[in-house]
């Protein structure tokens, strides 16, 4: 499972080493007798320089804020689906109807503009379904997504 943790956190602190994804601790995964394992993380998808001097964004900044956060979700769930897969594929004693789950919770800081951003995204797939896409039996896995 340490694996798998480390992975999932190299994952997003990988994403843009110019622009990065802000990691808040690290990844913790829990396997769940009879269902799988899930992996969970929080992080924040811009990083803000908030100092004393400037205690927080105002303005044009707030939307730009936003829209760069807004602009990310779509890398975001290709990792967390790419996540899914890679521990699907390298637990080996995860049983094939087990569930894989990976659950991202979003900082937003009490300022931020937060209209259309999430506050955290699951996502849930048995391990079957995930190793049939990564062998390139199914073009899409069926992945149950909610969004809070």
């Amino acid at each position: 499972m340490q694996a798998v943790e480390h992975s999932f956190d190299e994952r997003f602190q990988r994403f843009n080493v110019d622009d990065p994804i802000e990691v808040l601790g690290p990844a913790r995964g829990i396997y769940v007798d009879k269902f799988g394992v899930i992996i969970s993380a929080e992080v924040n998808l811009v990083v803000t320089a908030i100092t004393p001097f400037r205690p927080q964004i105002s303005g044009d900044q707030l939307e730009k804020l936003r829209q760069k956060k807004l602009s990310r979700m779509a890398e975001v769930r290709k990792m967390m689906r790419d996540t899914m897969v890679s521990t699907a594929t390298s637990l080996r004693t995860l049983g094939p109807d087990e569930q894989v789950v990976v659950g991202l919770t979003f900082f937003h800081r009490p300022f931020e503009l937060v209209q259309d951003l999430p506050g955290q995204i699951v996502m849930q797939a048995s391990k079957r379904v995930l190793v049939d896409y990564e062998a390139g039996r199914v073009k899409e896995p069926a992945i149950q997504e909610q969004v809070y």
